[in-house]
């Protein structure tokens, strides 16, 4: 028997991926932990490792396909099968050997749309057959399980979700489905019990004439990319899996909280001149660049201590206060934005701080981020200044509660005492949440930053 490769957990939230990348292919023979596949999530890119040492078989699901964790992907022949087992006979290289040896799979991959109630790999052939399969009934009498992220917006939306058919895996609910009705409007009003189960249409079976009732995001996207007249000399650029994810995330942002915003400007002069007397001396004795957003992060991370309501996420009848201080920094690629994370920031110095900026920079620019990188953030701080930027509005980083982004330093006239002086200036402007904050609390937050950042001088310690 091949063996079975699955798309594994790639985090503790992360219910699917998309394979962007086979990095292998039918004949391949492979060694345990040897790369199979590239695969983005809503979180991370990461490499699918071969869990078994042989000859791969069969690729099961293609590349641009978004499958749940848990679903069969690939089969590997393991090294010495050949001999005995059930595939052994299959002509080598093809994947019409897994005809033997899993005809429940290979039939779904030839039948179109063949409606099979039952079959351990229904999760793939819906997957695979797109808009002319019709969607396989939910188990009837099943009890459902659903993810707290699932629970979560179905609760502050009021949507019911014993009348939500899943597009998971053997009929899950995922948080997908639940965004696609939020971005509907919200869920029509029940019809009789008895027209959910003859209600089997996908996304794409709405198209036809079938009510939406639960149109995928993707759909919705896709929805709009056939509005728009295309010209003559137009470029078309296809939506990469990284920036459907951010394009999904921003509008679930933008969706579930209601964001409100606030600005203070801060003189941050002494910290310029501190900062440059110290940097070079710094990145010789540390080997780490010492830049103006580790003094940033620094007072954010202390002003949150004394305001933690502003570390915090809306959590449906509660808000859940974060204990831990974890500071999500926002980091630029060519085509695309990631957000590590600086685990336990509030227990880091400057230097610390620095350290960890620099490294997580270097991971997202090679590409070597991992899960535990990107998540746990409580609050991002956006060094949208470095664009050159001196005022934007950020969009909150969901589920956190608020975003601070750090404008741009620059040189400008100001009056101090009755007279005007030249100082260096710089905008901190602050997206909240507004269901968690008020504008006081964010205001008194705002001062302490700047208090902060304008204390800094040559007494600064950086360790």
């Amino acid at each position: 028997m091949a063996t079975k490769v699955l798309m594994p957990q790639l985090g503790e939230s992360v219910t699917e991926g998309t394979i962007t990348k086979w990095l292998v292919k039918v004949g391949d023979v492979v060694a345990k932990y040897d790369p199979l596949a590239e695969v983005s999530t809503d979180k991370v890119n990461a490499e699918v490792p071969s869990t078994v040492a042989g000859r791969v078989t069969e690729i099961v699901v293609p590349e641009g396909e978004t499958v749940a964790v848990g679903t069969l992907i690939l089969y590997i022949e393991e090294s010495g099968e050949q001999a005995g087992g059930a595939v052994s006979g299959a002509a080598p290289g093809e994947g019409t050997a897994a005809a033997e040896a899993k005809p429940a799979q290979t039939a779904a991959a030839q039948a179109d749309a063949t409606p099979t109630a039952a079959g351990a790999q229904t999760g793939h052939t819906a997957a695979s057959d797109t808009a002319s399969a019709p969607e396989l009934a939910q188990p009837q009498g099943q009890k459902q399980r659903y993810s707290p992220a699932v629970m979560r917006l179905a609760q502050e939306h009021g949507i019911d979700l014993s009348r939500v058919r899943g597009t998971g895996m053997e009929g899950r609910v995922t948080r997908k489905d639940i965004q696609a009705i939020i971005d509907a409007g919200a869920q029509e009003a029940a019809p009789a019990p008895a027209a959910v189960p003859a209600e089997s249409t996908r996304t794409e079976d709405s198209a036809a004439g079938a009510p939406a009732r639960q149109p995928a995001a993707a759909a919705a996207t896709a929805s709009v990319k056939a509005d728009i007249p295309v010209g003559a000399g137009d470029q078309i650029i296809p939506v990469t899996p990284i920036r459907r994810t951010i394009a999904n995330r921003m509008v679930q942002s933008k969706h579930e909280a209601p964001h409100a915003w606030t600005m203070v400007e801060v003189d941050v002069t002494r910290l310029v001149d501190f900062r440059n007397q110290v940097k070079d001396s710094f990145k010789q004795k540390e080997g780490v660049n010492l830049t103006f957003l580790p003094f940033f992060i620094k007072a954010v991370v202390e002003a949150l201590k004394e305001y933690p309501i502003l570390n915090s996420t809306w959590a449906g009848d509660q808000i859940i206060v974060k204990k831990n201080i974890n500071i999500s920094i926002a980091v630029a690629t060519e085509d695309a934005l990631y957000v590590p994370v600086i685990k336990d920031a509030d227990q880091k110095s400057i230097f610390g701080i620095a350290k960890s900026i620099e490294e997580l920079a270097a991971k997202t620019r090679a590409g070597k981020l991992t899960v535990d990188d990107m998540t746990g953030g409580t609050f991002t701080v956006n060094n949208t200044g470095s664009f050159g930027s001196v005022l934007s509005m950020p969009i909150i980083n969901s589920p956190q509660a608020a975003i601070l982004s750090v404008e741009s330093i620059v040189k400008r006239p100001v009056v101090i005492d009755d007279m005007i002086a030249i100082r260096s200036m710089v905008n901190l402007c602050l997206s909240l949440d507004h269901r968690v904050l008020d504008g006081l609390v964010c205001g008194r937050f705002l001062q302490s930053v700047k208090q902060k950042l304008e204390a800094i001088g040559p007494d600064t310690k950086l360790y």
